[in-house]
């Protein structure tokens, strides 16, 4: 495999697991090419103002941005669009969902409270392409205590603890398959790939142990990571 093509990403993000699992599913060819983050910027200068992973790149020139965009881009590409052509304002409301719900979701049970932002950043710190001197900076310094305290404030406005938000999130999604196996029916669609890749970015992490307490959540989970290499 050379080069090209590539996502450039970082470990730990939720919109690269998302552009990863597609890529993972189609049996896509690809290279990964991961960011140090504190450096991020400035080895995605050559996307202008965008600053911000996950980028697919197909050449120097050729690249496209943003995760969503990315996946309808390669589903298009390599899969005649059979993920996301039935149904599109559905699919297109629930793509929403995911990034502006399911998503920000990954914030309140990574860092929720001191003691699991100072575990989290221990693990992206090892997951993550630091230096060796950023990456214990990053594990033991300012940063875990940052996030906990943002991360603690929005699980105090939300009202629910971080596993009982992700329970009802997954049950909010669920209710959407009309007692398929799938949000996509009987099988999987660009949606479920998309939702699946934000459950699975928590995996790293100890607290995916309060996501897998959800059955029928951990039912589809593991329907759809069977479908991957």
């Amino acid at each position: 495999m050379g080069e090209y093509p590539k996502l450039m990403m970082l470990q730990t993000c939720p919109y690269c697991w998302k552009v990863r699992s597609l890529l993972e599913h189609l049996k896509i060819d690809f290279s990964e090419s991961q960011l140090n983050p504190l450096r991020r910027k400035k080895s995605l200068k050559f996307a202008g103002d965008w600053g911000k992973v996950p980028i697919w790149r197909e050449s120097e020139e050729d690249f496209v941005i943003d995760s969503t965009p990315i996946m309808l881009y390669l589903d298009k590409k390599f899969n005649d669009s059979k993920l996301s052509n039935e149904n599109l304002a559905r699919q297109e409301e629930w793509l929403r969902w995911v990034d502006e719900k399911l998503s920000k979701a990954t914030i309140p049970i990574l860092y929720g409270s001191i003691g699991s932002a100072l575990s989290s950043t221990r693990t992206v710190s090892k997951l993550e392409k630091f230096g060796f001197f950023s990456r214990h900076l990053y594990a033991w310094t300012g940063f875990p205590i940052m996030w906990g305290i943002i991360a603690k404030t929005r699980v105090k406005k939300d009202g629910r603890k971080p596993k009982q938000l992700w329970h009802d999130l997954l049950d909010d999604f669920i209710s959407e398959f009309n007692g398929k196996e799938f949000f996509g029916g009987d099988k999987p669609d660009i949606v479920d790939l998309a939702a699946f890749g934000i459950v699975r970015s928590i995996s790293p992490f100890k607290q995916f142990k309060q996501i897998q307490s959800h059955q029928l959540g951990m039912k589809w989970y593991n329907a759809i990571n069977s479908t991957l290499n």
